[in-house]
């Protein structure tokens, strides 16, 4: 599917992509659910992919609220981190994830999803896609934030655990 580019496009392509990535859990065996992956990478299960979109949606959430709802400037991509140190933002994340069972962070995850949906269905499709709706989000879109944090991301964690299923072995 095509980068989104209007409201309708950005709902059709979060709410797939959201779909496909939780048919794919449901259908991993329960074993594989909680197995290590074993290749190298940052995200060591099933649990750290699923916790780093829910993180990623509850710093969207908060980016909106600060920078639409309240009208101020979020710590955009987070406080104390800049685009350059994001592999130290992500680690922090999975560092928080080994603390969370997996259903958990299923359960968070469906969450966050729904509220993001939610604050799109409440933007007109020009707020979403005009370059300088909202100055918080500077010389891009708030468009191009809600695709970041779901349709793009959630093909990032589709990659990354057909790649599980393809090594897992148990």
């Amino acid at each position: 599917m095509a980068r989104p580019t209007s409201k309708a496009d950005l709902l059709a392509a979060a709410t797939k992509g959201f779909t496909k990535l939780s048919n794919f859990v449901d259908n991993l065996p329960v074993s594989a659910l909680t197995a290590a992956f074993v290749f190298e990478d940052r995200d060591r299960s099933v649990r750290d992919v699923l916790w780093h979109l829910h993180r990623w949606h509850r710093m969207l959430i908060e980016w909106h609220r600060i920078g639409c709802l309240e009208g101020g400037v979020p710590a955009v991509p987070g406080e104390g981190y800049t685009w350059r140190t994001l592999p130290d933002l992500n680690q922090r994340i999975w560092v928080s994830a080994q603390t969370v069972a997996h259903q958990d962070a299923r359960s968070a995850l469906e969450t966050s999803h729904a509220e993001v949906i939610g604050l799109i269905e409440k933007h007109t499709n020009e707020e979403i896609f005009s370059r300088g709706a909202y100055a918080w989000t500077k010389s891009t879109t708030l468009g191009a934030y809600f695709v970041g944090g779901t349709s793009s991301h959630y093909d990032w964690a589709m990659k990354k655990l057909r790649r599980h299923q393809r090594t897992f072995s148990g």
